[in-house]
């Protein structure tokens, strides 16, 4: 299968030079933070909101894919502080849970908008059901 790019009408389009999200030989590869469609940051000074919106931003690229975040294999987590790991969790826990959760880490540093305090990289194993729109 070749690399595809997955675009989802939802979320606001790049500026940047990247894609929302990528698919090669089945995996989905994508970050996504807490932008609104026109790329406003959502929440400030709220991590609550901002881990809401970074993931319901990450459910509309999958399944944009053809996938779902059970498919999510694998996450890393960047906070801007520590002290914000519990409220990313419990929202976190929201998104993701059951007896197939995925694995992840998580670490600090800053990020690309000084407004924004988090952001979620993910790998989810699609196989043959992605279905990438270019």
């Amino acid at each position: 299968m070749p690399k595809t790019t997955v675009y989802s009408p939802l979320l606001m389009t790049p500026t940047n030079p990247h894609s929302q999200a990528t698919v090669a030989g089945g995996n989905f590869y994508a970050a996504t933070v807490a932008l609104d469609v026109e790329g406003k940051v959502v929440g400030i000074g709220d991590i609550r909101a901002q881990t809401r919106q970074a993931l319901t931003n990450l459910k509309h690229l999958l399944e944009a894919a053809g996938g779902s975040l059970d498919d999510v294999a694998r996450v890393m987590i960047y906070l801007t502080d520590m002290r914000h790991f519990a409220g990313m969790n419990e929202v976190y826990r929201e998104f993701f849970h059951g007896d197939s959760l995925p694995s992840r880490a998580s670490v600090t540093g800053s990020m690309g908008m000084p407004e924004l305090m988090v952001e979620f990289d993910v790998i989810a194993w699609l196989g043959d059901k992605a279905t990438p729109s270019a």
